[in-house]
């Protein structure tokens, strides 16, 4: 290589170097921890919660831990959920009725999950032993299909505020704590876990949910709030990432998206890598929740290897067939189904029919 050549490269390195930070392209390495940004009213950077006080000793991950330090956490750092599960009867629709968009899925991702309950000898255990599995839901949302932005803004809830297109749900930042989920709790390699329902969940941006753009570089659509409003990605028009001081305090702003087949000019809202990541108030009028949105286990059905092959995975009548007559075969069904014989032991332990 010449000495102009050469020169040349690193001038270039340098400015792409440049650029890289100007841009927030490294930002991602750490991230500043949500701990104590809970508000009662809307505030940027800032999660308006409906609830204000939470229980310190509440069910969730235990210290210490090493990825967070001086007010920042690394999520390279931070151990995932480990194994693979694949939902093939993954179901979702998104259907015009009316003036409403209308959402019904079983709450199984299109993409893969760790395995949970989390197992002992997964390394996440020693920080979050979350004994839930991943569940079916009945989930059947009702929003209006041409949302408008109301008076004031209104607070998220805890649990469901959104609806992702990948078929899990979007819960805000907070844990059951109120700390910031995303740096604490323990995540599969696509960022979401169950909650004691079931409930499969994320609450912050993550690579399995969609990173497609639009013409104009905007991320494509993700998912939509229970106002009705679309939450798209972390890349603004122009393929810019976006940041908080680009955002209002609801977590969104209006701009050029992708909406119902053409670009329109509306309000909408952001996922991105600072607190609190999604929703951060409602812009519009949120719908109520129903409150069947979740199927819990006792009302499945009489037949408990029904529930316990939704929770494994498997077809029911493989599981039927590899469990054997009372009394079950755990030893003979792990080996044929190729399942953990502890989570398999779990899953009948944790769908035993109630006594009558």
């Amino acid at each position: 290589m010449s000495r102009f050549a050469w020169s040349g490269f690193l001038v270039v390195s340098l400015l792409t170097l440049t650029v890289a930070l100007n841009t927030g392209a490294w930002a991602h390495d750490t991230r500043a921890l949500g701990d104590g940004r809970i508000s009662a009213e809307p505030r940027v950077d800032h999660l308006y919660a409906c609830r204000q006080t939470f229980d310190p000793n509440a069910p969730g991950a235990v210290g210490p831990y090493p990825w967070i330090s001086a007010g920042r956490y690394d999520p390279a750092q931070k151990p995932q959920v480990g194994g693979r599960q694949s939902w093939p009867n993954a179901e979702i629709q998104v259907l015009r009725e009316g003036d409403w968009r209308v959402i019904r899925a079983n709450n199984l991702p299109t993409h893969p999950t760790g395995i949970f309950p989390i197992r002992p000898s997964d390394p996440a255990f020693q920080y979050d032993r979350n004994p839930n599995a991943i569940r079916t839901q009945r989930i059947e949302l009702k929003l209006p299909w041409a949302p408008r932005v109301a008076a004031a803004p209104s607070c998220v809830p805890m649990g469901l505020i959104g609806f992702t297109l990948v078929g899990g749900a979007l819960y805000n930042a907070l844990d059951a704590r109120g700390r910031d989920a995303a740096a604490y709790e323990m995540m599969d390699l696509c960022g979401g876990h169950p909650q004691q329902d079931g409930q499969y969940h994320y609450h912050d941006d993550q690579a399995c949910l969609p990173t497609g753009v639009d013409a104009n570089g905007h991320s494509e659509l993700v998912g939509y709030a229970l106002d009705g409003f679309g939450i798209y990605g972390a890349l603004d028009e122009g393929g810019r990432e976006i940041l908080n001081r680009d955002l209002d305090a609801c977590h969104g702003h209006v701009g050029p998206v992708l909406w119902d087949g053409r670009i329109q000019v509306i309000y909408h809202y952001h996922l991105n890598g600072e607190y609190p990541y999604s929703v951060g108030c409602f812009r519009g009028t949120p719908v109520r929740v129903r409150p069947d949105i979740t199927l819990p286990r006792r009302q499945r059905g009489p037949d408990p290897l029904v529930a316990v092959a939704e929770e494994l995975g498997v077809e029911v009548e493989a599981l039927r067939r590899a469990i054997g007559p009372p009394p079950p075969n755990f030893g003979r069904a792990a080996r044929e189904l190729g399942i953990d014989l502890q989570r398999l032991r779990e899953a009948f332990r944790r769908n035993r029919p109630p006594p009558q």
